[in-house]
């Protein structure tokens, strides 16, 4: 079910990056040609570009896929390796958690107040505070699970990573 709801987030992810791409260059278009723009084309960038990056955060955190720097860590024994890995997880979990509180507090805030971009179409706030809630939610919830799955593959004796493979039994 997860999987699902994190390919889901990358096809909106995918949907937002479309959206960047039509917005700039009607944007483009219309300056050159009519010395005019799309109104309010800074918060529409804005807001897309929260989705198209925030979005796919937990199925890039699935496929273990973040940028790394693991210079000294795949120096070390597979067992110390894999425990980094775990304790890197863990230390995202409590990373997340008050961006999390954050922005649970902004997207209500936002919502409740009805806040709106001071531009001519007077966007509200709440879509790109609410995309970022669910983007930041999901990816800390596919971190809990991994954090639990590789706890119990290390305990049965597995491994985490194929980074060592002279170390393969």
């Amino acid at each position: 079910m997860l999987r699902r709801i994190e390919r889901l987030l990358v096809d909106l992810s995918i949907i937002a990056v479309m959206g960047l791409g039509i917005v700039i260059t009607a944007n483009v278009l219309i300056r050159t040609l009519f010395n005019s723009g799309v109104p309010d084309t800074t918060f529409i960038v804005a807001e897309l570009m929260v989705a198209a990056v925030i979005l796919p955060l937990a199925a890039t955190t699935a496929a273990r896929a973040h940028i790394a720097v693991e210079l000294i860590a795949n120096q070390m024994p597979v067992r110390i390796h894999d425990g980094l890995i775990v304790f890197g997880s863990i230390f995202g979990l409590l990373a997340f958690a008050p961006l999390i509180w954050a922005g649970w507090r902004e997207a209500a805030h936002a919502f409740e107040a009805g806040s709106f971009f001071f531009g001519e179409l007077h966007l509200p706030k709440w879509p790109g505070r609410v995309i970022f809630l669910i983007g930041i939610s999901f990816c800390w919830l596919r971190l809990a699970v991994m954090v639990v799955n590789d706890i119990r593959t290390m305990r049965a004796g597995g491994r985490l990573s194929e980074d060592h493979p002279e170390e393969a039994a």
